[in-house]
């Protein structure tokens, strides 16, 4: 299963094009569990490597856009280093 950011799992849950539910209620919903989001940046972060090369730099990008998962930098820079695209 690919990981998710706080703000992309409430995304996810809110979205029409997604679950469709309530952003209150999604956002409720994801604050109520108990997630390792730094985790969940690693999975993420390996997921875009298996599919394509990326500079550390550019990965750290992909994964903190607002138009990409949403995860903060430091997320995103943790994410990027345990799955090996910073050197």
């Amino acid at each position: 299963m690919t990981g998710f950011s706080r703000e992309g799992l409430i995304e996810q849950l809110s979205s029409s094009a997604g679950e469709g539910y309530d952003l209150a209620d999604a956002t409720v919903a994801v604050d109520s569990l108990d997630v390792d989001w730094n985790e969940n940046a690693v999975r993420s972060a390996k997921q875009y490597l298996s599919m394509s090369g990326f500079s550390c730099k550019g990965l750290i990008e992909q994964l903190s856009s607002s138009a990409g998962e949403k995860y903060t930098v430091s997320q995103a820079t943790f994410g990027a280093r345990q799955a090996g695209a910073c050197s």
